[in-house]
């Protein structure tokens, strides 16, 4: 009886160390944790986040209010219209300027995986080409994103993306935004928003 008592207050223990290290980003209720930047649409319906160009047609993020180092993020998206968006790891946000690294969210053809450094030195690293055929436009779409020390490597729908090594990703500090790209007529829902921290 003893054995069995003391089975059960460790396996109690061992899945609250795991619950605690998986965290909802996203409550499917309203944008707590969450800080808005730029005029741009961010909203929650029908337990979905959408994000949506406004009347300026600019840059807008959504920002995590804490700064993640080492994680494994999870979520789904769904692009309607242009659908160009992105996923921002270890960056901050001045006004609608972003410092940090992107993971690409776009339309057919535009490289969704790939990494982008915003206002520094663009694209670090594209999908092949054919692994664009992994991406489902309209519909809901899985990407998962590891990220320690310097690696970054980025999957979609189960599939390896890119696995990219660089320093300068290893030294930034800061959250995780989801961004709608500039130019208007876009709109993304996503769901499912877990992290990990590593």
């Amino acid at each position: 009886m003893r054995k069995l008592l003391v089975l059960a207050i460790l396996l109690a223990s061992a899945n609250f160390t795991f619950a605690q290290k998986k965290e909802k980003l996203f409550n499917g209720k309203d944008l707590t944790g969450w800080t808005i930047y730029g005029t741009e649409k961010w909203y929650v319906e029908d337990g979905l986040l959408i994000s949506e160009s406004g009347p300026d047609k600019g840059y807008g993020y959504l920002g995590t209010n804490e700064n993640y180092d080492d994680f494994e993020i999870t979520l789904e998206f769904k692009q309607e219209a242009n659908g160009n968006s992105g996923v921002f790891i270890r960056s901050t946000v001045d006004g609608t300027k972003v410092s940090g690294w992107q993971v690409e969210v776009a339309p057919p053809g535009h490289d969704t995986g790939g990494i982008y450094e915003s206002y520094g030195r663009g694209w670090l690293i594209k999908p092949d080409p054919e692994k664009d055929k992994y991406l489902k436009f309209g519909e809901w779409n899985k990407m998962r994103i590891v990220v320690k020390g310097d690696n970054v490597t980025s999957y979609l729908n189960g599939h390896e993306m890119v696995n990219f090594t660089d320093a300068k990703i290893g030294e930034g500090k800061g959250g995780i935004c989801l961004q709608i790209h500039d130019g208007g007529g876009i709109k993304v829902y996503w769901k499912n928003i877990v992290l990990k921290k590593l």
